[in-house]
């Protein structure tokens, strides 16, 4: 049996994807997993993959591991919206990551300043292909902690 642990992309705090105030995540319509509320602007690769899709708005990146987890970071709520204003992206589709990776510089300021939720689900979109899933308890966590742990 083999194990994957997924580990936080930022500082923060973590929370029940269900305390996410949109419906799409909290209710589990993408997939299942937590959110994070950001303490610091750079979002890393939780995990070692390769980068299936950045969205050209820069608040959103889906990472495929070698396991075939397919695992999507969505920075803020609505945060399309903002047409790509407030992030800097750091990966490209195609591109092959380590956990750790810089991924994207987001203006949290900004984004808060225009009135964005800030909470970044961090979601397994492919969950009922593993045996199991564990999540780490809410509370504080720092870059690197493991938040998931996935049985393939």
């Amino acid at each position: 049996k083999k194990e994957v642990e997924i580990v936080s992309p930022m500082k923060g705090q973590l929370i029940s994807i269900k305390d996410v105030p949109d419906a799409t995540f909290s209710e589990e319509m993408v997939g299942k997993g937590l959110a994070i509320l950001p303490e610091e602007n750079e979002i890393y690769s939780p995990v070692a993959g390769k980068i299936t899709t950045v969205f050209i708005t820069g608040h959103a990146v889906g990472i495929t591991t070698k396991e075939g987890i397919d695992l999507l970071i969505h920075i803020g709520m609505d945060t399309v919206n903002l047409k790509g204003e407030g992030f800097e992206v750091k990966v490209k589709d195609g591109d092959h990551i380590k956990a750790g990776d810089l991924l994207i510089v987001a203006d949290f300021d900004k984004l808060k300043e225009k009135g964005y939720s800030l909470e970044t689900p961090v979601i397994i979109c492919n969950p009922d292909q593993f045996k199991n899933i564990t999540y780490t308890e809410p509370g504080s966590i720092n870059k690197g902690d493991v938040i998931m742990k996935v049985r393939i």
